[in-house]
């Protein structure tokens, strides 16, 4: 259901997401083929306040909560993965504006179709010089850079006298450091297995200038500018949340359409796939394991936005929970799309002629990425047995 009050800005974002399926379904050959997003697709997301889910109201966002958020994810995901990855990406990226200066946010969100993507932080250091920074460098993994207006690099910090800049913690700082997408190079690379529609591409910043003013560092929750119960979450955390959800819609896009397969199935010699009661047994269970996995993660999430503080943010036993449920989801809709491809036999292995190929390709190329890791539970259980490190994300 959708979660906000009707009054507020986002009401409506989950019917919205939800409206988008034809759509979506019509333009996923396209997106597999050109590793872009249709111009015709892109401003109907745009339309649909889809990138603006997580953004301040202050800056023109909608500032939803986590679980309505989750619901319209997922529901994209359900038609299109590579979608789903990007708007988790963009909206993840919208949570550096509570930490910058509140005139940039207002001058990078005044555009109806702003979109910001970047690479995770490799080592990369920026130079302290008067009035701002220069960024040199190279970063990977940039999903979305294709249709972004706006792009950023996570460095570390060279001071003026040569040393690196440290947090509270004592150890290098990582700052976010943003300018206009025509400033980078970017590089073809992205030629994957699945979730091609992301084009999570290279790029290269090649020196330079950014003024003070479009930095931040989210390293430091008690120096954040925007109160409110969304972002005492870490991004971290609502990163996880946006990775569950693309998890959760494709492998239940799988489980749909199998039940719709197996009605109309009849292997050679053996009886209809509906009639067996492996097949019943696959059905039942995978409802239930996706269905026990969603709930958790959204009574966790619920819990903790009706609780949440004004400022600051969670502390790492309530980090460590959130992990848990979103490592639960991620690895257990992977288990299931696992179990239904294999079900679905020969109908699952021809390329772009089934729901389960592009999916199940999807699906195992999400599985590689840092959120789906078993060390996770190893990470959790130390934390609930009472051994807090000092950092936890």
């Amino acid at each position: 259901m959708d979660h906000l009050n009707p009054e507020a800005p986002g009401a409506g974002i989950l019917s919205r997401a939800r409206a988008l399926g034809p759509d979506l379904e019509a333009a996923a050959d396209e997106i597999e083929r050109t590793k872009r997003i249709p111009a015709e697709l892109l401003a109907k997301i745009h339309a649909a306040r889809l990138g603006r889910m997580f953004l301040p109201r202050l800056f023109g966002g909608d500032e939803i909560d986590p679980c309505t958020y989750l619901h319209a994810l997922e529901a994209v995901s359900r038609h299109d993965a590579s979608v789903g990855w990007n708007l988790f990406v963009a909206n993840s990226s919208t949570l550096i504006t509570p930490f910058l200066e509140p005139e940039t946010a207002r001058e990078i969100y005044a555009e109806p179709h702003a979109w910001m993507s970047w690479g995770p932080p490799d080592g990369q250091k920026a130079r302290a010089v008067e009035g701002g920074y220069i960024v040199n460098g190279t970063w990977g993994f940039s999903s979305g850079c294709r249709q972004a207006n706006w792009m950023g690099a996570h460095c570390m910090v060279e001071e003026k006298d040569g040393s690196t800049r440290l947090n509270a913690a004592g150890r290098p700082s990582i700052t976010s450091f943003l300018f206009p997408a025509d400033q980078v190079t970017l590089h073809d690379t992205w030629d994957t297995i699945g979730l091609r529609g992301t084009a999570s591409d290279s790029y290269t910043v090649d020196n330079v200038f950014v003024p003070e003013a479009y930095t931040g560092t989210r390293e430091e929750p008690e120096n954040r500018r925007v109160p409110g119960p969304l972002y005492w979450f870490t991004q971290q955390g609502l990163y996880a949340v946006g990775v569950a959800a693309v998890a959760l819609g494709t492998a239940g896009a799988m489980l749909t359409a199998f039940m719709e397969l197996a009605t109309d199935k009849t292997p050679r010699g053996l009886a209809k796939l509906a009639d067996r009661d492996a097949t019943r047994a696959l059905v039942a269970t995978s409802e239930a394991r996706l269905g026990s996995a969603r709930s958790y993660l959204l009574d966790l999430l619920s819990g903790y936005y009706a609780a949440a503080e004004e400022t600051g943010a969670m502390g790492i036993e309530d980090r460590a929970r959130v992990r848990l449920a979103t490592t639960n989801a991620i690895i257990g809709a992977i288990e299931i799309a696992d179990r239904i491809h294999k079900a679905a036999g020969v109908s699952a292995i021809f390329v772009g002629k089934s729901p389960f190929e592009r999916r199940w390709r999807d699906i195992h190329t999400l599985s590689q990425q840092i959120q789906a890791r078993d060390a996770h539970f190893e990470a959790v259980g130390q934390i609930l047995l009472g051994d807090k490190p000092a950092v936890f994300f």
